[in-house]
């Protein structure tokens, strides 16, 4: 008897022990039964299941198949859990190629998993239990015991685990049969647990080898959970829809639907459904499943904004026992009408110390953020404990997936109900930092860290960075210039407007010169760090060369910064990183290695003996183009908010002067890898911030760029745990824009602080208060009198005598003023760019007196 005859045997009910059914008692009824058989083929394995890797485990010929013979290869079932004793566990398998792994592989169950939090999800990714199954030599094996008889590997085996009290402990029963040889066992094991609550938690299939064997696969051809012990929990599926992620620009709605990598199936086509107010679910729009990325990207035109509007995705699934619907639902919201304050989730580096997460999306819940920002970093390379894989594109964006799905796991919620924007950083690509220079290919041929990275470009392939950007940017605004760059990558900075604050979304690394291709050879760069010590990059302001944000995103950026259409009442740029080098290292650091590894000083404790870093992974380089940047900024007086820099901060850039450009907020990390830190020499701050620490005040970063900092959220000992979260400054930000006061509150917020408490839970420093107009510190040389009737909050735009723009900004009243920061003539020009209306003023500075300039408009705003 063969295995496919053995499966056949065991959907007939003809082996009974192998299928779940009242054993002893009546209560021990089958509670959970793997349904493969009923899945056509597909690289997943269905709701009911979390699959280390995913990558992993797929489904074929009606049964689940483990692709990879390697280290710790598990499938958590999701819905049922071991909540009490007693239960059993059954499964069938084909272990024949575990004889290739020898005595260090085995097969089986592994019980009792829990991981680092008490969440069935923590479990699910990074539990440890008790394992039972057999061995690559054909021996059972339950914890660390080892049993006498060998089973013939070559047939397929039934395992039976009776897990059962025992005093405050508990036994476990392992027995193996070979199916076509009778109801005897032909090997049984037991192993006792001193505490029962071990075996108590979520239970897997288990694959390991100590060494990965290529081509070695494990087949499971049934599973079964049963006895009162088990508990059921439906409401933990996981797909196939895992999440969804919209905006709405301009009365468009972009929806993206992640799916699990269920392409295969033939005939899928995900529909966009909304509820109307009468309680139907009508459709929207459909979309076709990527095959790639495995995104449904849904697209409507001509949205009501103006009310909430609950929505669903669904995709019917053709099951062999017949269709069926699975739904994922959440809310378009209604979009603010730009008069009341938004409020904005902020969000960065996204490691998996912390998954699922859990405390973070019930904190930031009780804020009721109007849209999120995850400004980058959403998993790195090491989420989920495998690292990562490259050697094929579909393999390669599988293992991706696997990181992204966490990440949809532990925050969806946060994004269910409300838009969300998102911008891929560097680990988001396989990069510890990305010099995309123009989209060119990074040569991995000598290594794939450092010695990649400093080429500049892209070490992964084009159509997987791709897929990446679909996965994650799809449902933003349209790209303003959506020509590709090289190698075919995509692009997608650009512009959204909503309720009332204008976001202007970059790419700070796609275009971004390699510092090793443009600076001196005698700088000796590595990985974006100078390490000849003699080498001052100060002294290398201007490379012409150079470039930061690109020709393409420049002009964007300047265009944007002079619309005020769509009623835009506060500008907000959104970028991976910050436009300086807020960190230091230790003196006699040549990179930033250290940081992790650098201990956490007490609270109130300042740490003497660093310095400013030269770090180019910032956007404080290149320095030239740094400033031209924020003088693009200051013209619109834009707030920024970064990512990337794993340190929260509060700063105003200087160009010319110190605080003379932008506001800068960059958040703290979720999960934090890298705990950089900002001790600088305190006899650096040219003047300290009245009644705040030292490492506030008028500095120089590294480069020499003009920073004044407000406030750092150094990592300090708190005594909590688990340090790797609580000693390293993790968090979230939440920005409130007011139109009608024009201010930005900026909050920071330690993880784990309930701000049901207060702001006493903050980091030190904040919140903070900004006015919306004061991200143009430039001081005036003179203020021209306006009086402006007809128009509420016009627009006033000034442009000098070589038609470049000095600011551009929204103004308040009927008699506001216009400055003036040189002599010589100016355009001075005021209107409605919703409705076309405007009107212009040439004036000359040296020649200006009597009264004020007059702009009148009728009533109804027509130009008078």
């Amino acid at each position: 008897m063969d295995r496919r005859d053995t499966l056949k045997l065991l959907m007939a009910g003809a082996l009974s022990p192998a299928v779940p059914r009242p054993v002893d008692r009546p209560d021990q009824e089958a509670r959970h039964l793997g349904r493969w058989h009923d899945w056509p083929d597909v690289r997943w394995v269905g709701p009911d299941y979390w699959g280390n890797r995913l990558q992993d485990w797929e489904v074929r010929g009606g049964v689940l198949v483990c692709r990879t013979l390697a280290p710790n290869r598990t499938l958590h079932c999701l819905t049922h859990r071991a909540g009490g004793l007693p239960y059993r566990t059954d499964l069938v398998l084909d272990a024949s190629a575990l004889r290739a792994g020898g005595r260090d592989a085995r097969a089986g169950v592994r019980v009792g998993s829990r991981g680092r939090f008490p969440d069935f999800r923590s479990a699910a990714v990074h539990g440890r239990g008790e394992d039972a199954g057999v061995d690559g030599e054909g021996r059972l094996v339950c914890g660390d015991l080892r049993g006498a008889e060998r089973i013939d590997l070559a047939k397929p085996i039934r395992l039976q685990l009776n897990v059962e009290a025992e005093g405050a402990g508990a036994r476990l029963t392992l027995h193996a049969f070979l199916p076509a040889a009778g109801a005897q066992p032909v090997s049984t094991l037991e192993h006792r647990i001193a505490d029962r609550a071990d075996t108590l938690g979520t239970l897997a299939l288990h694959v390991h080898s100590a060494e990965a064997l290529g081509g070695a696969e494990v087949r499971f051809d049934a599973w079964s959970l049963y006895g009162p012990g088990i508990l059921s929990d439906p409401e933990a599926a996981f797909g196939p829809i895992v999440f969804a992620q919209y905006t709405l620009h301009r009365n468009v709605l972009k929806l993206t639907a992640q799916l699990a990598p269920i392409e295969a199936i033939d005939g899928l086509a995900p529909v966009l459904q909304v509820r109307t107010p009468e309680g139907t679910w009508t459709e929207m729009a459909r979309a076709p499943l990527d095959p790639l990325a495995r995104t449904a990207r849904f697209r409507v035109e001509h949205w009501d904004g103006t009310r909430a509007v609950p929505y669903r995705v669904r995709v019917r699934v053709p099951l062999r026992s017949g269709p069926v619907d699975f739904v994922y639902e959440g809310t378009v919201a209604a979009e603010p009408d730009g008069s009341t304050p938004l409020k904005a989730a902020v969000f960065s580096c996204n490691a998996d110390h912390g998954f699922p997460d859990a405390e973070v999306v019930r904190h930031v819940s009780r804020h009721r953020p109007d849209l999120a920002l995850f400004l980058g970093d959403q998993f790195y390379e090491s989420s989920g404990g495998f690292g990562i894989q490259t050697d094929s594109v579909p393999e390669a964006t599988l293992d991706m997936l696997h990181k992204w799905f966490m990440f949809g796991w532990s925050y969806r919620e946060l994004f269910r109900h409300v838009p969300a924007a998102f911008i891929p950083d560097d680990h988001d690509v396989y990069h510890g930092n990305v010099w995309g220079e123009g989209g060119k290919v990074a040569p991995t041929d000598h290594g794939w860290g450092a010695e990649a990275q400093d080429q500049g470009g892209y070490k992964m392939p084009a159509a997987w960075l791709n897929a990446v950007q679909r996965a994650q940017t799809s449902h933003l605004p349209d790209p303003v210039d959506p020509v590709p760059v090289d190698q075919g990558i995509g692009v997608y900075f650009t512009s959204w407007t909503y309720g009332g604050i204008s976001f202007a979304i970059l790419e700070d690394r796609k275009f971004k010169s390699a510092p090793a291709n443009v600076l001196p050879a005698q700088a000796r760069v590595w990985n974006g760090w100078i390490q000849n010590p003699d080498f001052d990059v100060r002294e290398h302001r201007d490379l012409p060369d150079a470039t930061l944000l690109g020709t393409r995103q420049m002009h964007f950026l300047r265009q944007w910064a002079a619309d005020w259409s769509g009623g835009a009442q506060i500008k907000v740029v959104l970028s991976q990183t910050n436009f300086a080098a807020v960190h230091t290292i230790p003196a006699d650091a040549l990179t930033g290695e250290v940081i992790p590894s650098l201990p956490v000083p007490r609270s109130g404790e300042y740490v003497d003996g660093d310095k400013p870093a030269v770090d180019m992974d910032s956007n404080g380089w290149p320095q030239d183009r740094r400033d031209e940047v924020l003088r693009v900024l200051r013209t619109c007086s834009a707030f920024h908010i970064a990512g990337d820099q794993h340190l929260a901060t509060m700063v105003h850039h200087g160009v010319d002067e110190f605080r003379d450009a932008a506001w800068s907020f960059t958040g703290p990390a979720l999960n934090n890898i890298w705990p950089r830190r900002w001790w600088p020499p305190r006899p650096m701050a040219h003047s300290s911030i009245p009644g705040q620490p030292p490492y506030t005040g008028d500095f120089l970063d590294g480069f020499g760029n003009r920073i004044t900092v407000y406030a750092a959220a150094n990592p300090h000992d708190t005594g909590l745990e688990p340090r790797i979260l609580r000693d390293r400054a993790t968090g979230y930000g939440i920005i409130t824009f007011d139109p009608t006061a024009r201010t930005i509150r900026i909050e920071c917020w330690p993880r784990q602080s309930d701000p049901a408490a207060g702001d006493a839970g903050q980091y030190r420093g904040w919140p903070m208060v900004v006015g919306a107009d004061a991200g143009d510190g430039r001081v005036p040389a003179l203020r021209v009198p306006l009086r402006i009737t007809g128009l509420a909050a016009p627009v006033l735009q000034v442009r000098d005598a070589g038609d470049e723009l000095v600011y551009s900004r929204r103004v308040e009243g009927s008699e506001p003023a216009a400055p003036l920061f040189s002599g010589g003539r100016h355009q001075i020009r005021v209107g409605d760019p919703d409705r076309g209306l405007w009107q212009e003023r040439t004036v000359d500075a040296e020649d200006l007196g009597g009264g004020p300039l007059s702009f009148d408009f009728e009533p109804d705003g027509r130009d008078a």
